[in-house]
C-alpha cells in the first residue's frame, strides 16, 4: 500500500515533529527531499547515541528520504529554492511564523507563483494568536494545551511524560491535513496553506479530562480515572521488582483481577475518591506477593487487562513485537540500520537507508530542471553542497 507514489514533498523541517510527518508520507510512497543548511543540517543528525555512524533517532525518522544542502541565507540560494519548489506537490516547513516572509519566500508569495502548491506549516502555537512567535518544545505545548495540568502527583508539580505527544501528534495531524489537501486539489486544482499547531493537536488526546472540565467539574491533578486516580487503573510492582500495568476499568475485568489476586472486589474502586488510598494499598500488597512470571501467567489466564511493563531495551525481543514484525533492519554500506515499522509502513518494500547530509544534492536539482553546469556553478559559489554518499 503505497498510494502516494508520484507525489513529491519538499521538507524544510528538522528534529522530530516534521520529520515524523514526512516519514509517514515517505512510507506511503511519496518522494521526500530534505533541504538542509550548510552548517550541519538537521540538528538530530548529531544527537547521540549513534548507530552505523549517525544518530539512531535521525535514522529512525528519515529512511527512504533524500537530502540536499542549500544556503537559504543568501539571495542566490533563495532564488534557487524558489525555482526548485515549483516541481513539488507539498512544501513542509516548521519555522516560526514570519521566518519565510523575511527570506522573501512567504506563503503568499509561493502560493501566488505556484497555485497548486500545498504548504504545510507546523508550529508550536499556530500562525495566528498571542504566542505565535514564542519558542517552545513538547512539554510547553502539553502545558499550554491543558494535558500536563491533569497529571500528578497531586502534591507536587506534574510529572513530565516519557514521550513527545505534542511533537508526534503534530506530525500525525500534518499528514492527515496534507492527504486531505491533496484530495481537494485533485478536485479543484488549487493548493492551500495548512496551519497546524502542536498545541491545538493535543486537545483531542485530553477528551476525558476536557469533558469533565467543560461540564464544570474541578478534579485534583492525578485524581481522575485515567491518570492514576483509581486502583484498577495504575501501575504496580511485583515481588521481584518488575512493574505491571493494570487497566481493569470495567467491572468484569476488576472482578476477574481480584479473583486471581485473592482480594475482595470492592466496586467503589471504580470511582475516584478518598477511599482509593486504602484500595490501592491492598492492590500494592497483592502485587508484592507474586513474582513477575506469576503475574504474567495470571494475565494470560484471566481476562483482566493486566500486562507487564516492557522496557525499551526489551522491545525488539518481545513476542508481540516479533509477531507483528515491528522491527526491521535496512542494510547500508555503513552497517545495518535498525528501524521501527509504523502502522502504515509496508512490509514488502526495500527502503533506502536514511540519507547522508547532502547525499542527493545533484540528483534533486537535476530533477528540478537544473543543468549539471548550473549545479557546478552553484556548488563553486557555495550555494549548494554535495555531501557524502552511501
Amino acid at each position: 500500500m503505497r498510494p502516494l507514489v508520484g507525489k513529491r514533498i519538499l521538507d524544510l523541517s528538522r528534529l522530530l515533529p516534521g520529520p515524523f510527518a514526512t516519514l509517514v508520507l515517505a512510507d506511503l510512497g511519496a518522494t521526500v527531499d530534505k533541504i538542509e543548511d550548510l552548517a550541519g543540517g538537521d540538528y538530530l543528525r548529531h544527537m547521540p547515541p549513534a548507530v552505523a555512524g549517525e544518530s539512531a533517532a535521525f535514522q529512525l525518522l528519515n529512511r527512504g528520504k533524500r537530502s540536499a544542502l542549500l544556503d537559504l541565507k543568501r539571495p542566490e540560494g533563495r532564488a534557487v529554492f524558489e525555482r526548485l519548489v515549483g516541481s513539488y506537490d507539498v512544501l513542509f516547513e516548521q519555522f516560526r511564523p514570519g521566518v519565510l516572509d523575511r527570506l522573501g519566500l512567504g506563503h503568499d508569495v509561493l502560493r501566488r507563483k505556484f497555485p497548486k502548491l500545498v504548504i504545510c506549516a507546523l508550529t508550536g502555537y499556530g500562525q495566528e494568536g498571542p504566542l505565535k512567535h514564542r519558542a517552545g518544545h513538547d512539554i510547553d505545548y502539553l502545558a499550554r494545551g491543558g494535558l500536563l495540568g491533569s497529571q500528578g502527583p497531586e502534591d507536587g508539580p506534574p510529572q513530565p511524560p516519557g514521550f513527545q505527544l505534542a511533537d508526534v501528534s503534530g506530525g500525525m495531524w500534518s499528514v492527515i491535513a496534507i492527504l486531505a489537501a491533496l484530495a481537494e486539489r485533485d478536485r479543484t486544482g488549487e493548493g492551500r496553506v495548512l496551519d497546524i499547531s502542536m498545541t491545538d493537536g493535543i486537545l483531542g488526546f485530553a477528551t476525558a479530562t476536557l469533558g469533565a472540565a467543560l461540564a464544570g467539574e474541578t478534579r485534583p491533578r492525578g485524581g481522575d480515572t485515567l491518570v492514576g486516580g483509581i486502583a484498577p487503573y495504575g501501575t504496580y510492582v511485583s515481588k521481584d521488582g518488575h512493574p505491571f500495568a493494570l487497566g481493569a476499568l470495567e467491572p468484569k475485568f476488576w472482578i476477574s483481577f481480584c479473583t486471581a489476586a485473592g482480594i475482595e472486589p470492592r466496586m467503589e474502586a471504580l470511582l475516584p475518591g478518598p477511599h482509593q488510598a486504602e484500595i490501592k494499598a491492598t492492590v500494592r500488597d497483592a502485587f508484592a506477593q507474586k513474582t513477575r512470571d506469576e503475574w504474567i501467567a495470571i494475565g494470560a489466564s484471566h481476562d483482566c487487562c493486566l500486562e507487564p511493563v516492557v522496557l525499551p531495551n526489551e522491545l525488539r525481543d518481545d513476542p508481540l513485537m516479533k509477531a507483528r514484525e515491528l522491527f526491521f533492519d535496512i542494510p547500508s554500506p555503513r552497517g545495518d540500520i535498525p528501524q521501527v515499522r509504523l502502522p502504515v509502513t509496508p512490509r514488502d518494500v526495500a527502503f533506502a537507508p536514511p540519507p547522508r547530509s547532502g547525499e542527493h544534492t545533484r540528483v534533486i536539482f537535476r530533477e528540478a530542471g537544473f543543468s549539471d553546469a548550473e549545479i557546478d556553478d552553484l556548488v563553486r559559489a557555495g550555494v549548494l553542497r554535495q555531501g557524502e554518499s552511501g
